[in-house]
């Protein structure tokens, strides 16, 4: 029974941080998002098998889970139930095999099947836990900022009628769902993105995701990416932007737009300021995520130097340049 390597997939070590595994998880993101592969299903294969093991490693308690058990980490609360006594996972792995030896799992799942009224047990099959899901949702800043909605079609399911999802009937695969114990099914889902997600965000929609055996379901998680924007550098709750100014109104002073997220705010800009200087204007960032804070956007002056002079124009910055040479 071959193991999936999380950390392998995240290019991590094995002691790794939560830190480092966030950040090892968004920067293979990036780069094997469909949206920046389009077409490329090697891309997307991997992109969904790296959502997979963070899904896994993000999380304390089933990290712990899957260095005990390995791939069988959803199936924790049966192997202790069972009185499981596993050799851990990573053992294996540093011995040479992978995962559980096949009669240890058949002897222990056998101890998991019910037992009905002669008192003997019967094989219904592996019992299959709920399952939560990620789903990639790409935001434009715009809609960071004010929050948005998605419509999601998602593939699903529900625990299989005939075999009541357990997967077999009278020890023999349920032809129904072919063994599987799900019934799939297309699922319409509108979800809220809040004001101020950032890239990497993970937004918990409780009770989307997919049925469990005894039909209670897992939750979906939203991994939120954030397009890059054209005007706007965003750094925490924070946003950058370049402002033009005229080189008039940089050394006599006057009033210049700069843009914002919402629209165009007035900026009066002192006489003779610098190119590059920076004007903060307080509370014109990003909402907080989960509070009324905000962020501040911080305007860098870009002095637009003039063109297409005309004759006169020419003459006066002769004069200007006699009055105050160079050097």
């Amino acid at each position: 029974m071959a193991g999936k390597d999380y950390y392998s997939i995240l290019g991590v070590r094995r002691s790794a941080t939560e830190q480092e595994i966030k950040q090892a998880y968004r920067r293979l993101a990036r780069k094997f998002h469909p949206d920046v592969n389009p077409g490329n299903k090697n891309a997307e294969s991997r992109f969904k098998e790296i959502n997979e093991a963070y899904e896994v490693l993000s999380d304390k308690e089933k990290r712990e889970n899957y260095d005990r058990y390995g791939d069988q980490w959803q199936y924790a609360d049966q192997f202790a139930k069972a009185g499981a006594q596993q050799t851990p996972f990573w053992e294996f792995r540093r011995s040479g095999g992978q995962g559980f030896p096949e009669s240890d799992l058949e002897t222990l799942f056998g101890d998991l099947f019910e037992t009905f009224g002669t008192g003997t047990s019967r094989r219904r099959g592996r019992p299959r836990h709920s399952l939560d899901v990620e789903q990639p949702v790409e935001v434009t800043l715009e809609e960071a900022y004010q929050g948005t909605s998605r419509i999601l079609n998602m593939e699903t399911g529900e625990p299989c009628p005939t075999c009541r999802g357990t997967g077999r009937i009278q020890n023999v695969p349920c032809s129904t769902c072919r063994g599987s114990g799900v019934a799939p099914r297309l699922q319409r889902i509108e979800v809220k993105i809040p004001a101020g997600v950032t890239d990497g965000s993970r937004m918990r929609v409780a009770g989307k995701g997919q049925p469990g055996y005894d039909g209670t379901r897992g939750d979906l998680y939203l991994v939120i990416s954030v397009k890059p924007h054209p005007l706007f550098e965003r750094r925490g709750d924070d946003l950058y932007v370049e402002v033009g100014v005229p080189l008039t109104a940089a050394v006599l002073g006057g009033e210049v737009e700069v843009p914002t997220p919402k629209g165009k705010l007035a900026l009066r800009v002192p006489p003779e300021t610098q190119n590059g200087r920076t004007f903060r204007l307080a509370g014109q960032g990003m909402p907080h995520l989960g509070n009324s804070l905000r962020g501040d956007l911080l305007a860098k002056v870009k002095v637009l130097l003039p063109t297409n002079l005309s004759a006169e124009e020419k003459k006066l910055f002769e004069r200007l340049s006699q009055l105050r040479p160079s050097g």
